[in-house]
Order: structure tokens, then sequence, then C-alpha cells
């Protein structure tokens, strides 16, 4: 069988601007490789691919014709993956679709009888490298979708024959185990994988995970749908064998750590537990994101101020900058609903951290959409690179230093004087607002 695996173009500009980071989908990428291997499989992110979604899609489709295409998608971007769907059905009107991630996994019962379901075939709930390998199995003749833990499947789906009248009613097998990490094969990273181009600025990139899973319950985090209240983590030997086809096989100098516990430490003080663990990753040369959540009930202007002179006094490389989300089935949702802070609650399109889909006891959601972008601009300032940036990335650094930064700072402090910062923010808006509007797949 030939399966094509598509992660989504929608990027958030949380770290740096969209156009400067762009890595694979390690998602899709595992999932492939753990295939059997006598099927094609091959995956594209078109992440790379954000200009040229309908032509590139249509030429590389049409061209392998594939018998499944498994699409991964985060609840933001789900708009986007049925639009996809739609296109992809078009042009190929039998082919197999099979949705996973995040959203899929949280919304499948409301997936299943939404309109879209029509267009949907199979939804992979949680871990998905054991189900899919075994959906792929099962429309080879080699195994039953009734067998298959964590597979939601249409009834029609067991005869192929979806134009039966119940074809739309789906069938939710129970939940799967947890996975054995160390039996997932490393991810595709060869030819298999269509798009290229991966990068941190100037710098080649790739994605690794070292664990799964967290042990915390932090009721604004959807981790535990995925994996329960779990901890796993990979062998040694796995992990430096990932390390390995980075460096050696793709020479690729520059690794992101996906890894939710990578410096847990709850029996410590949280501030000197977070400079420790900053201290110690640069000693070993590894580069710190900090992750940092606006928008909790009792948050005011004040505590916006604190959060990011938290982070300045942190010395980390960069910020990744959220606005509390109430995303779907996490106990926050709940909670911010019965409060009546949550000011959007359906248009999922706006559940990607840069938009205040809520309110809190002191800041509607207008003043924290304000603040969340005028603190960030007054109080962290510009991107200032780090003694282990500068270091390791000399050329890009003196490049920001001396050049981009200084051009940069004399247009938007001309702006600036021009319009004000409400006329820099409605900007800032704008531009933001069309960033994932992609009119040729509509």
């Amino acid at each position: 069988m030939k399966i094509v695996l598509i992660s989504m173009p929608d990027v958030t500009p949380v770290i740096i601007h969209e156009t400067a980071v762009h890595m694979p989908n390690l998602g899709i990428a595992s999932i492939g490789a753990n295939i059997d291997e006598k099927h094609e499989v091959y995956v594209i992110d078109l992440i790379r691919k954000r200009r040229q979604v309908r032509k590139y899609l249509t030429r590389t489709l049409l061209k392998i014709r594939p018998d499944l295409v498994g699409l991964s998608a985060m609840t933001w971007q789900f708009d986007t993956c049925v639009k996809i769907i739609r296109l992809i059905k078009r042009l190929l009107p039998h082919v197999g679709i099979a949705i996973g991630g995040y959203h899929a996994t949280l919304m499948y019962k409301e997936i299943a009888a939404s309109d879209e379901s029509e267009l949907i075939d199979f939804m992979i709930r949680g871990e998905g490298e054991e189900a899919f390998r075994r959906l792929v199995d099962a429309l080879d003749g080699k195994d039953r979708f009734k067998d298959i833990a964590s597979l939601s499947y249409k009834m029609a789906s067991e005869q192929m024959n979806p134009q039966k009248k119940e074809g739309n009613l789906f069938i939710h097998n129970p939940k799967g185990d947890l996975l054995d990490l160390s039996r997932i094969k490393l991810p595709i990273r060869d030819k298999r994988r269509l798009t290229w181009g991966y990068h941190v600025v100037y710098n080649k990139i790739e994605v690794m995970e070292t664990s799964r899973g967290c042990t915390r319950s932090c009721n604004f985090c959807s981790i535990r749908h995925m994996y329960g209240k779990s901890f796993r983590v990979y062998p040694v030997e796995r992990v430096l064998a990932d390390l390995d086809d980075i460096y050696y096989k793709r020479k690729t100098r520059w690794a992101f750590i996906a890894d939710d516990n990578l410096v847990l430490a709850p029996e410590r003080d949280i501030t000197q537990a977070a400079v420790k663990a900053v201290s110690n990753c640069h000693r070993y040369g590894i580069m710190v994101i900090g992750g940092l959540i606006h928008g909790f009930p009792d948050d005011d202007d004040a505590a916006i101020i604190r959060n990011y002179e938290f982070f300045n006094a942190l010395k980390i490389d960069a910020v990744y900058t959220q606005i509390l989300t109430p995303y779907p089935k996490t106990g926050i949702r709940q909670n911010l609903k019965d409060e009546g802070l949550i000011t959007n609650l359906y248009d999922y399109r706006y559940y990607n951290g840069l938009w205040a889909n809520v309110k809190t006891r002191h800041l509607s959601s207008e003043q924290l959409q304000y603040l969340f972008w005028y603190r960030k601009q007054t109080v962290m300032g510009w991107w200032e690179p780090s003694e282990l940036a500068g270091r390791d990335g000399k050329l890009w650094t003196s490049i920001w230093r001396l050049a981009f930064r200084p051009v940069l700072r004399y247009f938007i402090n001309r702006n600036l004087r021009k319009y004000g910062w409400q006329g820099r923010y409605q900007k800032e808006l704008l531009r933001l607002s069309s960033m994932n509007r992609f009119d040729d797949i509509k």
C-alpha cells in the first residue's frame, strides 16, 4: 500500500518570527517509521509549503496516488485540516482518510457527530505508532479493524463500502495500553520525507524526544488525554542512536528536544530549580526555551510584568509566551466556563496561544490581549543572544546584533512615533489574523 502522512501548514510565532523557525513534525515521522516496511510511506510537512499548499498537494498526491492519507492536527489547526481533506477528496475521491493528534484524541466523539465525519474514515486516538501500523495492515487484509485498540472507524469500513447509509456512524474501540518506547523505531528523516529545509534562523534542525508523558496534573494541559498521568523514558541507547542519526546521517548540528520532564524537580523551589536547570543546560551546550502563560483568573497587569521580569532574570535563550487557552476536555476549561471567564468557547481557530479567548477577574480579553503584547515589548525588550547562542552561532547572532536589529529598531521606532503603541498593536493583530489563512484551499 501507499501511505502519505501530512502535518498542517499553520504556524505560531510564539518564540520568534514565523518564518525563522520551521521544524519537522515528529509525530507523523515516528508513525511513518513504524509502518511495516513492505508498504510505501511518504511524509509531508506543509509548514515548508505554506505559500503553495494546493499546488504542492495536487502535484504530489496525483503523482503518488496513495491508498491512505493520514493527517495530524492540533485543535487550532483542525479547520485547516478539514479544508485539506476536502481538497484531497476532490483529487482522489476514493482515498482513505485517517486523522490523529491531540484534537482527534480529545474530540473524537464530537468529530464523529459532526458534518465533517463524512470526509473521515478513521481516527487514531492517543499514541499512533501501533494503532496506525495495524490500521494499514487491516486495510491490506492482514488485521481486523475491530481488534485494533485506540482506533475509531466507520461501520461501513469493515465492508469497505462507504455508500451504505450507516457509513458515517463510528465505532470507537477501547483505548490501548501505552507503548513500550524501546520498540519505537527512529523517525523518518530520509528521502521518504518529501519536504525539507527545516531550520532555526540559518541553522538546520531536527526534532527528537527523550520521554513521553508527564506526572503532573496541571488542569490547563491536555497531555494526560494522550498518555495518561504517566512518565516513560526512552532507553539511553535509543536516545544516543537518535542523536547519531541527526548528527552523522543528516549532518545536522541542532536538535530540538521535545520532553515535558527534562528538568522535572517537584521537591525544589521552582525559581531555584529553574535557575539551576538553565545553568546546567548552558554548561553542556544546550540552549533553553522557557514557557510562559498569561491570563490565569487572578492575573492583572502587575502579574504580567512580573512574569516577564522573571524570565529576564533566568537569562534563558528564548521565551515561549502564550495566553491561557481553554482547550477542550481540560479541567481549567470547565472552571473558567463556570466563572464566566471564557470569551470564545468554540472558534478553535484562535486556540493557538496567541489570542485571548478568556478574560481574568481584573482584565477584559481585549486588555489581556494588548498587555500580553505590550509588556513583552516594554519589559523583555529586544532579544539579546545569550553567551551560548553567541558562541555557537557567531555569524547569525552577529548579523542580528549589527544589521537586522538596528534596521528593525529604526523602522519600528519610526512607526511608533507615527502610530503610537496602539497603532503598532493594531497592525500586529492584522498580521496575526491573516497568518494562517490559506486562500488556495478554501
